[in-house]
């Protein structure tokens, strides 16, 4: 199973990437857990200054930018 995480305050950004990957995770048909980590002192722990960012499997992969469920696909496979 995929983590996918997304780590920002909840923005308008925010809330569109972590649509983005449930749409990416969807098409790939693979088992995922989506968190949303919106507390900056964990966002921080990550080592990311920008949101909204995108980590899977505890590895952050997207900083500052809401990417493509394209995008997200390629990351997780």
């Amino acid at each position: 199973m995929k983590k996918i995480q997304i780590l920002g305050t909840g923005c308008p950004k925010c809330k569109k990437l972590a649509e983005n990957a449930e749409i990416a995770a969807k098409d790939l048909g693979i088992e995922y857990s989506l968190e949303k980590i919106t507390e900056i002192s964990e966002i921080m722990k990550f080592g990311v200054m920008m949101t909204p960012a995108l980590a899977i499997d505890g590895q952050v992969k997207s900083v500052g930018k809401v990417i493509s469920p394209d995008e997200i696909k390629k990351m997780l496979m």
